[in-house]
């Protein structure tokens, strides 16, 4: 699949490095640059990638990091234990990033058995990666991973100051 030269550029002001393995741009930020790449499950050096939700923009994982920090995960965490319709959620986020993972596995022409059942930020028992969940979030709409809208809600809008990089104008 190709990618807009302009998005390459933006994602990979976003990283500091060049973009690996983008399938498809994920979501837009309000601000216009891209803030999730979809990856393929593979990368180019053969590698497995199982974050198939890669969050780009270095605002929203700044905020998303501070989150992690501050234990969020381990609340979120005791929650599923305890909050059985929140796991039935989790879970249910858990197979439709597999079920999402499994279409781009399928219009590649790609086979990567070594991520088969495992999708990303400790899902489906787990939450290891609050930047995986709203990147999930982000890409599959509100309503497609609960802790991803929760970590969404509480980021506030991470993009009112404008694009978080600049790009000249011939990108």
């Amino acid at each position: 699949m190709s990618i807009d030269p302009r998005d390459e550029a933006a994602i990979g002001a976003q990283l500091g490095r060049v973009p690996r393995g983008i399938h498809e741009i994920g979501h837009r930020c309000p601000c216009s640059l891209p803030d999730v790449v979809t990856t393929e499950p593979r990368l180019p050096d053969g590698t497995p990638f199982p974050t198939t939700y890669y969050l780009t923009c270095p605002r929203a994982a700044s905020r998303i990091g501070r989150l992690e920090g501050d234990g969020v995960m381990k609340e979120m965490e005791a929650r599923l234990e305890s909050d059985p319709e929140l796991k039935a959620a989790y879970q249910r986020a858990h197979e439709a990033y597999l079920a999402a993972r499994n279409d781009i596995e399928a219009s590649a022409g790609l086979d990567v058995p070594e991520i088969r059942g495992i999708s990303a930020g400790g899902m489906p028992e787990r939450v290891k990666c609050l930047h995986v969940l709203a990147g999930q979030a982000l890409a599959q709409g509100p309503g497609a991973n609960p802790l991803g809208d929760e970590v969404l809600a509480t980021l506030g809008d991470w993009w009112a100051s404008g694009p978080c990089v600049d790009l000249p104008d011939e990108a």
